[in-house]
């Protein structure tokens, strides 16, 4: 693993400063092929989707993939490129990383307006029925199967990509920071007020903490990084200039708990993929 200068002295609040201080082009030199850069968010849902569709090809009739719902713009974008080309899905397994809770630890029922399983139900049903999924291979965890996943993944002969996004406090799926959280498997967590805050004003519910989920079921940092390639999407949106931070500790930051992304840079073959306006320093330096 990179160690990195950054690192030394002043603990993870100096850090960050630090860090914050380095602008796209310093980033881009320092974090190598660790780094894509794309022009925009319209651009970087593109490159997503036609990452998804090579892993499909590449794995022909047993592509196995890690798949987060959210970001989701990839998702409009890939269902043309599996139109157009003819693209199958019908033998791929896909993996979801995570789904909400009630307060009894049962995953939302599709039908609720925050579910992913739900969400994604419907942008399968907007694919060509030949080239779905079988509905079987269309795995997101919850407490009927979490014991099940891990063993399944390895019967395929594992994961060929984890693709995912970045959250705001560094969880990968719903890995929230708490101890030895690199080695963790499925399991129902209970949402930190950083995720629920930054949830709660994306996701269309007005900010609404007091209903907003406190619980989700989620594929562990162990499934993740067992993946033969890690490929993970970071970028503000919504107007909320957010990723900043988490992007640079991801790629150049301590490996440590509290930011569970920066277990990554442990990996063989990992890559992060911005907007140009992410890469940039934030606006307003704080140190």
């Amino acid at each position: 693993m990179e160690t990195t200068t950054e690192c030394v002295g002043g603990g993870r609040a100096a850090e960050i400063l630090r860090l914050n201080s380095c602008d796209s082009q310093r980033l881009a030199t320092r974090a190598g092929p660790h780094l894509r850069i794309v022009s925009d968010v319209d651009a970087l849902h593109a490159h997503f989707a036609r990452s998804i569709a090579a892993a499909v090809r590449s794995g022909g009739r047993s592509a196995a993939l890690i798949l987060p719902w959210g970001p989701v713009g990839q998702y409009r974008v890939l269902g043309h490129v599996l139109a157009t080309e003819g693209l199958s899905l019908r033998n791929s397994t896909l993996f979801f990383m995570d789904e909400y809770a009630d307060p009894a630890g049962k995953a939302l029922a599709s039908s609720h307006p925050l579910s992913f399983r739900g969400a994604a139900e419907r942008w399968l049903q907007s694919v060509e029925k030949a080239l779905r999924p079988l509905p079987e291979n269309v795995v997101f965890p919850n407490e009927s199967n979490a014991e099940s996943i891990e063993s399944r993944m390895r019967d395929l002969g594992g994961i060929d990509i984890c693709f995912g996004g970045i959250g705001i406090h560094g969880h990968i799926a719903f890995n929230e920071p708490e101890p030895d959280v690199s080695k963790t498997g499925v399991r129902l967590v209970a949402l930190n007020e950083f995720s629920r805050t930054i949830n709660s004003i994306r996701a269309g519910v007005g900010g609404d903490l007091e209903n907003f989920p406190r619980w989700a079921w989620t594929l562990g940092m162990r499934q993740c990084l067992a993946a033969r390639r890690i490929e993970l999407y970071c970028r503000s949106d919504y107007g909320l200039d957010w990723a900043k931070t988490v992007l640079r500790l991801a790629l150049l930051g301590s490996p440590g708990d509290d930011y569970p992304v920066t277990w990554v840079r442990g990996h063989s073959d990992y890559q992060i993929v911005t907007t140009r306006s992410t890469a940039e320093i934030p606006e307003v330096a704080l140190g």
